[in-house]
């Protein structure tokens, strides 16, 4: 199963025209929910990112916050940090070429993470589930997570909620 977990502007910004994502920390987080980022996590084998979201999450001030392996699809980068050896891989190829090779190592339920790289496996019409939390400010611009595919995708609505901070978080599947 593919998954997406992320979070958006109420405009569907992931980040705005500087890549930056502080508009996700101008929300308070509501005490000790983690928004079923845990049990989500839970059920993952290995996480996809691209690249600029590798060297986002590298700037972040905090150690390597995964504990599954983690690809990064890239055709720029040659080595990870030697500090990730064994726990960060390069890969490329196609998305779909991508998720055939991640299955016959054993790898069965994938997270996918960045705008390009979801926006990638939705054109290739690769994505089984996307949990998307909503963020109650207007960006105006900035990167988007859904850009126009080459056709519509269905999903429905499986969960809903509304945590007390006035963040949103829905769960769809793919019909």
């Amino acid at each position: 199963m593919i998954k997406v977990f992320i979070a958006t502007s109420l405009d569907g910004y992931i980040a705005d025209l500087n890549g930056s994502v502080d508009f996700l920390y101008d929300y308070p987080d509501t005490e000790g929910e983690d928004m079923g980022y845990l049990a989500f996590i839970a059920s993952i084998d290995a996480l996809v990112m691209g690249r600029k979201t590798f060297e986002t999450v590298l700037g972040f001030d905090v150690d390597w916050p995964y504990d599954l392996p983690v690809f990064v699809w890239t055709t720029e980068l040659r080595e990870v940090p030697s500090l990730l050896e064994g726990k960060v891989h390069l890969i490329s190829g196609s998305a779909g070429n991508l998720v055939q090779q991640l299955k016959t190592s054993g790898y069965n339920n994938l997270y996918i993470d960045g705008g390009m790289t979801i926006r990638s496996f939705l054109k290739e019409d690769l994505v089984d589930e996307i949990t998307l939390t909503t963020i109650p400010v207007l960006l105006g611009s900035g990167i988007p997570l859904f850009v126009p595919t080459n056709g519509s995708i269905s999903f429905t609505c499986i969960a809903s909620r509304c945590f007390p901070n006035g963040v949103t978080q829905s769960k769809y599947k793919r019909k």
